[in-house]
């Protein structure tokens, strides 16, 4: 590729920050940062920063914040950056119009061997169905969520004392390592892109891995006893496996 890459970079949480720290100390030019808005928290509801926030801010790195990513406001600014690449780490979706910008395009890394496991929560749902392997992906973004085509995957081992934790901790470190890996791939052209269906068989069921809220974490104890232990291990440390003790006083929630 001829010029300099030029990346805006896509992200909120702590995962997040292990990809964009790479890329920093690796020396890439990182015109922006795009992060969720300041959300109030804690008693005093005072106004809490994105770990990918705290960390641009640490790195005087430009930071923006839209409500909105179809606004002119945030296209504008977009396009005063000029970015030629994209990436993506634990982000919202985001529009055509964002993805398709940059002229090298946008990609993603996802905490999974896609297409098994699209969706909000890959790390939870890899334990709690109690699987041995699991892994990262990186891949160009398209219309439909975690669909486009596989750029490069890496594979991370599961043994059954690791939580979703000790998994997460793992693969944002794994995940770090295959994004720039993908951004030297991209930068010198050396890459070849794989259909998703090319990593699964004709009859088998892609699992998927949809956002978990809290009813979705109560233990059912008529399960067998491995499929409760890996259900409790997939929801923990965060959001964390529930029940309830009752008695006929009282109704009492226990977190596990």
């Amino acid at each position: 590729m001829e010029g300099k890459l030029r990346i805006l970079f896509f992200g909120t949480p702590e995962f997040a920050v292990a990809s964009l720290d790479m890329l920093i100390k690796n020396g890439y030019d990182v015109a922006g940062i795009v992060t969720a808005q300041d959300k109030p928290a804690g008693r005093g509801l005072e106004l809490k920063f994105s770990a990918v926030k705290e960390y641009a801010m640490s790195k005087n790195l430009r930071v923006l914040q839209p409500e909105n990513l179809k606004s002119e406001e945030f296209l504008n600014q977009m396009k005063e950056l000029n970015p030629n690449l994209g990436i993506v780490v634990a982000f919202r979706k985001l529009p055509k119009e964002v993805w398709s910008f940059p002229e090298l395009g946008t990609f993603n890394l996802h905490a999974s061997l896609l297409p098994h496991y699209r969706g909000a929560a890959p790390i939870n749902w890899a334990i709690i169905n109690g699987e041995k392997e699991s892994g990262v992906t990186t891949f160009f973004l398209d219309k439909e969520i975690d669909t486009g085509k596989i750029i490069l995957r890496a594979k991370e081992n599961i043994t059954e004392e690791d939580n979703a934790g000790d998994l997460y901790e793992r693969l944002m470190k794994d995940g770090a390592d295959l994004m720039l890996k993908t951004v030297r791939a991209i930068e010198t052209g050396n890459y070849t892109l794989e259909e998703q269906s090319s990593f699964v068989k004709p009859s088998e069921k892609i699992k998927l891995a949809p956002k978990i809220f809290k009813d979705d974490c109560k233990i059912n104890w008529k399960k067998k006893a491995e499929d409760v232990y890996d259900f409790i291990r997939g929801l923990s440390p965060f959001p964390t496996a529930w029940t309830e003790l009752k008695s006929e006083k009282e109704t009492a929630s226990l977190k596990i």
